[in-house]
C-alpha cells in the first residue's frame, strides 16, 4: 500500500521550526539571562539571510557578464538584479533602527560574552565585497594583520574557494567593448576632449575672476580644477605616467560616453545599469557610516570584540573601501547641453529603434 503524498505546508516550506530552533543566546548558559541579546542574534541572523539573497543575485548577474558578448536580452534581468540588491542593502541600513532600540546599557549585559567574535567576521559579506571588487590589497589592515588573517581557518577557505571574477573586472571589460565610441570617421575622445578641456578652463577663468570669492576658497577652488584636468589628461593622453582611476581607459571612456549621451535609445539600460551600481556602492557606504555611529553609541570609544577599533575602523571603511567610485568621479567630466558635441546623423540613427525611421 503506497504512502499518502506529503502536504506541504507553510511551516514544512521555510522550515520554520528549524529556523526558530537557531537563537542560542550565551547569557542563558551563564544563568544571567539579558533580554536585548536575542534581538541581537535575530538581527543578524537576519542580516545573513539577506547577504545570502545577495550572493545569489550576483551568481546570476556575473554569469551573464561572463559570456563574451553580453546578450542585449539579459540586460534588463542586470539591472533588476542589482536594483534588488540595492533595496536589500537599504533594509539593512533600516535594521540598525530595530538594533538601536537596545540600550547601551543592555548591550553591556552580554557584550563581553561575544569576545572574540566579530561582525567583521562575516564571511557572506566578505564574499560580497571581493564579489563586487574591493580587493585584499585595498581593505584596511588592523594591528597590520589582512581581513582573511583575523578569519577562522574554515571561512578563509571558503574565501579562497570562490574564483570568480570581481564585478568590477567584468564590469571594465564589457565596458571597453563598447561600440560606437569609435565608430567610421567619428572618434568621441577627440571630440569630447576639447569640449571638456574647454569647460574646466572656462571654470578656472570663472573662479579666478570672482571678487566674493575669498583667497583660501579660491585657491581651493583652483587647485581642484587643476588636479580635475590632471586625471583628465591621465585617461586621454597617451604619454600619461600615472593614473589615480580603478577601471581602464577605454572603460572609463566608454562609460563617460554612456553618461552623456543616455538619451540615446541603445544607452538607456547601460546607463541605469551605472546608476544601480553607484547606488550600490552609496548604500554600502551609508551601512557602514549607519553602522559606526550605532557601535560608536552603544561603546564609545573602545575597541571592538573582534579587536578592531570599532566605531573607527568602521567610518574609515566608508570611506576607503568604495568599489565603483570611478563612475562617481565621472561627473567632474559631464558636459551641459551647450558644451556637448553632437552626435553625427549616422551614429545617432545606428543609435535609434531600428523603427525609428519608418
Amino acid at each position: 500500500m503506497s504512502e499518502a503524498p506529503r502536504r506541504l505546508s507553510y511551516g514544512s516550506y521555510l522550515q520554520v521550526d528549524r529556523l526558530l530552533s537557531c537563537q542560542e543566546p550565551e547569557s542563558l548558559k551563564t544563568g544571567a539571562p539579558a533580554h536585548d541579546e536575542m534581538l541581537f542574534i535575530i538581527v543578524h541572523q537576519a542580516y545573513e539571510l539577506w547577504f545570502r539573497q545577495i550572493l545569489h543575485e550576483l551568481d546570476r548577474i556575473q554569469a551573464d557578464f561572463a559570456a563574451r558578448t553580453v546578450a542585449d536580452e539579459h540586460l534588463g534581468r542586470i539591472n533588476a538584479g542589482l536594483s534588488r540588491i540595492h533595496e536589500i542593502l537599504k533594509l539593512l541600513v533600516g535594521q540598525l533602527d530595530v538594533l538601536e532600540t537596545m540600550t547601551p546599557a543592555g548591550f553591556l549585559e552580554f557584550r563581553d560574552l561575544l569576545t572574540p567574535a566579530s561582525g567583521f567576521q562575516s564571511v557572506q559579506f566578505r564574499l560580497i565585497e571581493a564579489r563586487l571588487g574591493l580587493h585584499d590589497d585595498a581593505r584596511i589592515r588592523i594591528d597590520e594583520q589582512s581581513m582573511r588573517e583575523r578569519l577562522a581557518p574554515e571561512d578563509r577557505d571558503k574565501l579562497s574557494a570562490d574564483t570568480n571574477p570581481s564585478l568590477l573586472s567584468q564590469l571594465d571589460a564589457w565596458l571597453a567593448r563598447t561600440p560606437f565610441v569609435a565608430l567610421g570617421d567619428y572618434s568621441f575622445r577627440e571630440s569630447y576632449r576639447a569640449a571638456v578641456i574647454a569647460a574646466l578652463q572656462r571654470d578656472a577663468t570663472s573662479i579666478s575672476a570672482d571678487p566674493a570669492l575669498p583667497e583660501p576658497q579660491r585657491q581651493a577652488d583652483a587647485a581642484a580644477i587643476e588636479q580635475a584636468l590632471a586625471r583628465f589628461r591621465a585617461l586621454f593622453e597617451p604619454d600619461a605616467t600615472t593614473s589615480t582611476w580603478r577601471m581602464s581607459a577605454r572603460a572609463i571612456e566608454a562609460a563617460l560616453f554612456i553618461s552623456l549621451y543616455r538619451d540615446m535609445p541603445v544607452l538607456q539600460l547601460p546607463f541605469r545599469l551605472l546608476q544601480a551600481l553607484m547606488d550600490i556602492d552609496e548604500s554600502l557606504t551609508l551601512w557602514r557610516l549607519r553602522h559606526a555611529l550605532m557601535v560608536e553609541r552603544m561603546i564609545g570609544v573602545r575597541p571592538g570584540t573582534g579587536g578592531s577599533s570599532g566605531s573607527g575602523y568602521l567610518k574609515a571603511t566608508a570611506e576607503k573601501h568604495r568599489i565603483f567610485i570611478d563612475l562617481f568621479h565621472l561627473s567632474t567630466y559631464l558636459l551641459g547641453p551647450r558644451d556637448l558635441p553632437a552626435l553625427p546623423d549616422a551614429l545617432r540613427q545606428r543609435m535609434g529603434f531600428s523603427y525609428g525611421a519608418a
